[in-house]
């Protein structure tokens, strides 16, 4: 049980080109404040989950020209969107989670709380989160229904969640762009401290170098052992509250693509 539901459906912006035609459909239903949210970083070996998020309002007029989903972007265009996003927007802000926090709770209650400290950055309350993809991960499921009722109310907005909503809705695009800078720019870091991986080339995904030196060389502090590693026997993550928690050690879920260009 959950209490996302699905955005109002669009046929424009499949072809790369987002727009704000379903954020106004909902706040014309509405939700004056919207928040757009997208996660980065799902499926790499190494380094934080991201998740950014862009609010608007009504007064938030067309998005910055060229604004797409983070994957469609070079490395510099991302780059130079960054303050024109931050200038458009009403608010933005990007939270991680940690590899040992990966570890410890698993994948989908680590994007939550990615997710939930992205929200606390911020100083407006949304009235509805628009979430890319068909799973509300950002709502507690113990926040739901009777569990709601029982500890007072859910702690984050509705959330609304669309299919290739970062290629259809230029808040969520905004946000995946902001995420994924931050994100790389903090693999870069972590590159320095450990140089035989390539993270400032693959940040942290399953490129063949990067698989060639943990075979060599092992994990370091910054993988995620829940993960299936060269050499290292995976350690469970612990479920909570969420059946989907442990999806961090599933095969769905790692990294296939050999450079970080078709990874988020």
């Amino acid at each position: 049980m959950t209490t996302a539901r699905r955005a109002p459906r669009s046929g424009r912006g499949l072809s790369g080109k987002p727009s704000l035609r379903v954020e106004r459909e909902l706040q014309r239903a509405g939700h004056r404040v919207l928040a757009g949210m997208d996660e980065v970083g799902r499926g790499a070996l190494a380094g934080p989950v991201s998740v950014g998020v862009v609010v608007i309002d009504e007064t938030c007029r067309t998005a910055p020209a060229g604004v797409r989903d983070s994957k469609l972007l070079t490395p510099a265009a991302r780059r130079a969107m960054v303050p024109r996003l931050q200038r458009w927007s009403l608010a933005h802000a990007v939270g991680h989670a940690q590899p040992e926090e990966i570890d410890e709770i698993g994948i989908i209650a680590a994007l939550r709380l990615a997710g939930r400290r992205a929200l606390a950055r911020i100083d407006v309350v949304p009235d509805l989160v628009l979430l890319d993809g068909n799973h509300d991960w950002l709502t507690d499921p113990e926040e739901v229904g009777l569990f709601a009722e029982l500890s007072g109310g859910a702690s984050t907005p509705p959330v609304r969640t669309m299919i290739k909503a970062d290629m259809r809705c230029s808040s969520v695009a905004a946000a995946s762009v902001l995420a994924k800078v931050e994100r790389d720019d903090r693999m870069v870091e972590l590159a320095r401290e450990h140089p035989h991986y390539g993270w400032e080339d693959n940040k942290g995904y399953s490129a063949s170098a990067h698989m060639d030196a943990l075979g060599v060389h092992g994990p370091s502090e910054q993988h995620r052992r829940s993960w299936s590693l060269p050499g290292v026997a995976p350690v469970a993550p612990q479920v909570v509250g969420d059946d989907e928690g442990v999806a961090g050690v599933g095969p769905e879920l790692l990294a296939t693509s050999t450079s970080e260009g078709r990874s988020r």
